[in-house]
């Protein structure tokens, strides 16, 4: 049996092993293949019965012309690069990785808010360059700094990981403002309610979207429901890009609307040159690093391993296009 990784690198720079599926089969993985060419896409898998992704796409055109493909397994939770109905027509079960990235995501969502709060990272750079020991006074900052105690954490998507936000949030001091579609009363207590998401807007300090991306959730941050926001309000994404019309956000932020925003994604990646967050005010940007932890990694590597072990044993896990 065949198995090729089209794109592990980013998942496996090196400091994690191939090993466990190597056990399973032929093995051959590719750093990196073209997102763009067909050609080359399918040169490489032609011949496999299991082909492992993570952001190369396989189109309809891919499924057609590599008949020999049995099993997808996607190196991520989203799936949208695979033609999951064409799989579904051919019997090819599409299997993803659902829960690897919980605490290492909620964990950065936090990040950012720190550093927004603090800009320690700003402060420590200063400090090497000599504006403390100049400094008159025996402290300075050159920011506003925010305590986040007693204030709201609106939550648009309140489940795994929006849960680990609002679980460190909470321990912060802060009270949850939680909105999905899917209610747990269990989750409820007096610093965490759920509420509908025009009173999450109009109440919320810091707004976190920890929601999957569907037609109805695409630009949920616009300049309509910006403007329902607090004055100063913050704005942390690392979900999706496209929750935010970028655009909107980038002019709240000029304006002083909005206060600051935290982001691990945009709606290109990686990001392009006029994206006009890059020159927006007050406005973090990281290139997609909320999943990449070792130990996220390796639990995703493993849970990959797991779900072809899975369909190898007749039981295929996590499949998406049942």
């Amino acid at each position: 049996m065949k198995i090729v990784v089209l794109d592990g690198y980013c998942l496996n720079p090196g400091d994690l092993s191939w090993k466990e599926l190597e056990k399973l089969g032929e093995c051959h993985v590719y750093d990196r293949t073209s997102l763009t060419d067909v050609e080359e896409v399918i040169e490489r898998i032609q011949d496999a019965e299991i082909v492992i992704t993570n952001k190369t796409p396989i189109s309809k055109e891919v499924f057609q012309r590599c008949p020999n493909i049995k099993y997808i397994g996607v190196l991520a939770t989203g799936y949208n690069v695979v033609d999951v109905d064409t799989a579904k027509e051919k019997g090819i079960p599409v299997a993803n990785i659902p829960t690897y990235g919980t605490a290492s995501v909620g964990q950065f969502a936090i990040a950012l808010l720190l550093e927004i709060c603090h800009h320690i990272g700003h402060h420590n750079q200063v400090v090497h360059e000599g504006k403390w020991e100049q400094n008159p006074d025996w402290c300075f900052w050159d920011y506003p700094l925010i305590e986040l105690d007693g204030k709201n954490m609106g939550i648009i998507g309140y489940g795994r990981i929006g849960q680990s936000t609002g679980r460190i949030a909470q321990a912060l001091g802060m009270k949850v403002l939680a909105y999905d579609a899917f209610k747990n009363p269990d989750l409820e207590n007096e610093n965490c309610k759920y509420v509908e998401l025009d009173e999450l807007l109009s109440q919320s300090d810091v707004i976190a979207l920890h929601c999957p991306l569907f037609p109805e959730t695409e630009g949920i941050v616009n300049k309509e429901n910006i403007a329902k926001m607090k004055d100063g309000v913050i704005i942390l994404n690392n979900s999706r890009g496209p929750l935010i019309v970028e655009q909107d956000l980038a002019d709240a932020l000029n304006s002083g609307k909005v206060a600051a925003a935290g982001l691990d994604v945009v709606s290109t990646e990686p990001i392009k040159g006029d994206n006009p967050l890059l020159g927006a005010k007050n406005c973090i940007i990281t290139p997609h690093i909320s999943w990449a932890p070792k130990e996220s990694r390796q639990r995703l590597m493993d849970i990959a391993v797991d779900n072809l072990k899975a369909y190898l044993a007749g039981k295929p896990a996590n499949v998406v296009n049942a």
